[in-house]
């Protein structure tokens, strides 16, 4: 999987700030998506703390690691999807968390058994993609392409 281009995407989905900010839902957040969790040395500290470039893509490298883990464990054969579904499955995951990604039954089934036009139609009927959009949109095409 062509990483640098995972990592371009998810920056271009998510956002990039170089300070601590407060999510949709509330929560402390850094960087390109990342929660502060109460390990984290911003942890406590106010909105608008400073963060640097080299902690931000630290933080966006370990979250997809965690996110490939997830993966690996739960659905070994992402792996053979080729590079463009392979991205979407870690974008997703990325986004929704492996716990909210399982839900997605019909889209993993769809996935697995490379129906691509049946995944893509499962991702687009979802609450999720109502709420993220354009993200969504390219997804499924990134999903439909050869």
């Amino acid at each position: 999987m062509d990483r640098n281009k995972l990592i371009k995407e998810i920056i271009f989905d998510e956002g990039y700030k170089t300070e601590t900010y407060e999510d949709h839902l509330g929560f402390l957040t850094l960087g390109v998506g990342h929660l502060v969790l109460d390990t984290d040395p911003e942890f406590g500290k106010p909105v608008g703390t400073p963060v640097s470039e080299e902690r931000i893509r630290d933080c966006l490298n370990k979250d997809i690691d965690t996110v490939c883990n997830e993966l690996d464990r739960n659905f070994h054969w992402w792996r053979g999807l080729n590079d463009n579904k392979q991205r979407v499955m870690v974008n997703m995951g990325f986004n929704l968390g492996y716990p909210r990604l399982s839900k997605f039954k019909n889209f993993l089934a769809a996935m697995q058994k490379n129906d691509f036009e049946t995944a893509a139609i499962e991702m687009m009927d979802s609450k999720w993609a109502t709420q993220v959009g354009k993200r969504a949109e390219r997804l499924k095409q990134r999903v439909l392409e050869k």
